[in-house]
């Protein structure tokens, strides 16, 4: 079982590179956008608002319309679903950011110079006008930082997110492909009952953390949630007394949790008083 995560620039032969991955090692290519949808439904919005939110053409109506909460709830969700499928390509929305920690899913950056984008861009739109081209480029990128920044407090330019960042700009499409599909040969990544469990966990500790920011609220914000195997971990400090049996009641009638271990700290709430001076 393998499962590449990848992120690509616009313009910059990322669909290639993709593509032959996929034929070399017989895997299937899944869009984010195929999440897009069903997180729209969800939503109870169109998919073409979800669309134009993700890359930042959406009117102040429709970002109104968008709960972002839920938008990283339900696309992290069905996200960590396609990759439970085994031996997927995905590409798109936040893959990269929603699998960092699980080091058993290759994640891969896709980037290449501007001019080179420009020209290829320029030749998909039948145009020779550059300008336009460049500040579309830009809008794009602009609008894919903002979402990621927003949607997973990341830069997704960030190389250390990534086992392997490739320049089609420098490296041939062809020599791309080989290395990616190197890198998927090597044992740490063929490890299908890790990998599975991995994402089981990540799909756990998602849905979790959501269910109770949703019904607890704000009092949730300091504290971290972690699954391994159906058991959950909380961890933090609370000035809420009742925060720990709370969150631990609502947890334990979440589908897929068997076990709970809460090491949240509840601490008295200091009062600070000011005397007179002299």
């Amino acid at each position: 079982m393998t499962v590449i995560a990848m992120t690509r620039e616009i313009g910059c032969h990322g669909s290639d590179v993709a593509a032959g991955v996929a034929a070399e090692l017989g895997m299937d290519i899944v869009n984010s956008e195929i999440a897009v949808r069903n997180v729209a439904g969800s939503l109870g919005v169109e998919q073409s608002t979800v669309q134009r939110y993700l890359d930042g053409s959406a009117s102040i109506f429709e970002r109104w319309q968008i709960d972002k909460r839920k938008l990283s709830r339900f696309t992290s969700e069905q996200i960590f679903r396609l990759a439970q499928r085994g031996n997927v390509l995905i590409r798109g929305w936040g893959t990269n950011a929603l699998f960092r920690d699980i080091p058993q899913v290759i994640s891969v950056r896709i980037c290449a110079p501007i001019e080179l984008r420009e020209r290829l861009m320029m030749d998909r739109l039948d145009t020779k006008d550059v300008e336009s081209v460049r500040e579309e480029i830009e809008r794009f990128d602009s609008a894919r930082t903002s979402t990621m920044r927003a949607s997973f407090n990341i830069n997704d330019a960030d190389s250390l997110l990534y086992h392997i960042v490739l320049n089609t700009g420098r490296v041939p499409i062809g020599a791309c492909v080989r290395a990616i599909c190197q890198l998927a040969k090597d044992p740490r990544f063929q490890d299908s009952a890790a990998t599975q469990s991995a994402i089981a966990d990540k799909l756990l500790e998602t849905r979790v953390r959501a269910i109770l920011a949703e019904r607890i609220g704000v009092e949730m914000a300091s504290i971290t949630v972690s699954a391994a195997d159906g058991k959950i971990t909380f961890d933090g400090v609370t000035t809420s007394g009742g925060l720990p049996a709370k969150a631990e009641k609502v947890a334990r009638k979440i589908e897929g949790v068997h076990d709970i271990e809460n090491r949240i700290n509840s601490v008295p709430k200091v009062s600070v008083r000011f005397g007179r001076d002299g």
